[in-house]
C-alpha cells in the first residue's frame, strides 16, 4: 500500500522557501485548488514538502478553515504516491472556493494535480 503518512518533515514551514515558492513557483488551477510547485532548493532534501492554506478572507471561522485544510491534507496523504520521489518538490495547495466542498471533489483535484506533476516529470 505504501507510506501513507503525513509526517512533520513533509510540511513546508521555512519562510525563505515559502517566499521563493510564491515568487518563482509554477501555478496551476485545479478547482477548488490553486497549486504552486517548485523544485526544492535544497539538493539534500529527499521528501516533497507541502504547504496547505485556506484564506481567512473566504472562511471567517477557524473551524471552517481547519475543515478545509484537513480535507486537503487527507487527499494529499492518500495520493502522494502518484508523484515520483526524485527530485523533491515544494508544493502549495491554496483553497480558492468560497464554500466548503465535499472531500471527494477536493481529492479528485489533488489527484489530477499530482498526476499532472508526474506527467511533467516524464517530459523533462
Amino acid at each position: 500500500m505504501g507510506n501513507l503518512h503525513f509526517r512533520k518533515e513533509e510540511r513546508l514551514s521555512r519562510k525563505k522557501i515559502i517566499e521563493e515558492l510564491f515568487e518563482k513557483g509554477a501555478s496551476r488551477l485545479f478547482f477548488p485548488l490553486k497549486v504552486l510547485s517548485l523544485p526544492h532548493p535544497d539538493p539534500n532534501q529527499i521528501v516533497h514538502q507541502v504547504l496547505i492554506t485556506a484564506p481567512a478572507r473566504n472562511f471567517k471561522k477557524a473551524v471552517d478553515r481547519n475543515t478545509v485544510k484537513r480535507r486537503i491534507r487527507e487527499g494529499y496523504r492518500l495520493n502522494k504516491t502518484l508523484i515520483p520521489t526524485s527530485p523533491a518538490l515544494c508544493l502549495a495547495y491554496i483553497y480558492i472556493a468560497k464554500d466548503i466542498l465535499p472531500s471527494v471533489t477536493i481529492h479528485k483535484s489533488i489527484r489530477s494535480s499530482l498526476q499532472q506533476l508526474k506527467n511533467n516529470e516524464k517530459k523533462d
